[in-house]
């Protein structure tokens, strides 16, 4: 844990008034909810702010307030590339190396703007000016909950910041099933329920507007893709570039399907890979004690948590991916199995 302090914080705020607010590639309900409650809040405090995405980001997380005013780097390439060299103050939400911006990355590298990092990811790389950094914490949302108020904020948090806020909660605690839930976390929800919005209808708006071909998709990983291997207590899905169009794949449609086969009895390890813009996209889970932080970070280029983090491959091909995550395995078969 590294926590700045917070009269360094209100210091390097006054002073700032360009603020732009990046998260990461291929942003999930974390990234955009902590990035849009920091924003909503920003604004309130009269500061000019934009929030800055590498690509695009699903749907079901497009009805998030302040939406509309986000600028994508991908689409947007000389606009966002204007207004980041405009910026005094950087928030970086959600990530803690420039390897997970893509080409963003590189922008952010060349910027002279001092930076403010929040996030709950290992190892940060040492680039923030300043820190608000917790391994700890549930999800970053829960962080951007605590900087808030640490800012003298509390009152300021509306609907609008509570709906980000609940969103990315909500989806990176697996709708708060997760060890990192602690009764911290339901004290920040019991805050955000105060300022009167309704949970079933964000838990609506984020896991039923799924399409029909996405419900497909999801029944065809499981009766044709996935793989049980029992000695190993672990299970895997795959799926092709081929395979993901025939399901008309959008954006966020593999969200969350990496967790399904630990509804299996004795399953503690699960992979999913997917092939998608000529790379081989992995995520692993987790539970108990088995680390695929490391594993990821020391094999397939990745990182993130203790139970939950991502990679990519080493090569393009797929089943060679997945016969090098395999091949990995008896290496790990104590490690896996350790209750």
């Amino acid at each position: 844990m590294q926590k700045d302090s917070f009269p360094k914080f209100k210091a390097l705020l006054k002073k700032s008034n360009n603020i732009v607010i990046v998260t990461h590639y291929n942003p999930d309900g974390d990234a955009m909810g902590s990035s849009l409650a920091l924003y909503n809040y920003l604004i309130k405090v009269s500061k000019n702010v934009t929030v800055i995405t590498p690509n695009d980001y699903p749907e079901f997380l497009q009805w998030l307030p302040g939406n509309k005013k986000v600028v994508e780097y991908s689409k947007q390439t000389k606009k966002a590339s204007s207004i980041i060299s405009k910026s005094d103050l950087i928030f970086t939400l959600d990530f803690n190396n420039y390897s997970r911006l893509e080409g963003l990355g590189d922008l952010l590298k060349n910027s002279t703007a001092k930076k403010i990092l929040i996030d709950h990811h290992q190892q940060p790389d040492n680039y923030a000016t300043l820190m608000f950094h917790d391994v700890k914490a549930c999800s970053t949302c829960e962080l951007v909950h605590e900087f808030i108020v640490g800012l003298g904020g509390k009152k300021l948090i509306d609907q609008d910041i509570a709906k980000c806020i609940y969103t990315g909660i909500m989806t990176d605690t697996g709708s708060f099933r997760f060890d990192s839930v602690t009764p911290k976390t339901h004290l920040i929800l019991a805050d955000l329920l105060a300022t009167g919005l309704h949970p079933s209808d964000i838990h609506s708006a984020i896991y039923d507007t799924y399409s029909a071909s996405r419900v497909k998709l999801l029944g065809y990983c499981l009766t044709e893709k996935m793989v049980v291997i029992p000695e190993y207590q672990t299970a895997y899905i795959s799926l092709s570039d081929k395979e993901l169009k025939h399901y008309s794949h959008q954006k966020g449609d593999t969200e969350g399907i990496v967790n399904y086969p630990f509804s299996i009895k004795g399953i503690k390890f699960c992979a999913f890979f997917s092939e998608s813009e000529g790379k081989i996209k992995i995520s692993f889970r987790s539970k108990g004690k088995f680390d695929v932080n490391q594993f990821a970070r020391k094999y397939f280029n990745g990182g993130g948590h203790i139970n939950a983090a991502g990679g990519r491959g080493n090569s393009t091909n797929l089943q060679q991916t997945i016969d090098e995550f395999v091949a990995l395995l008896p290496s790990y078969k104590k490690e896996i199995l350790k209750k």
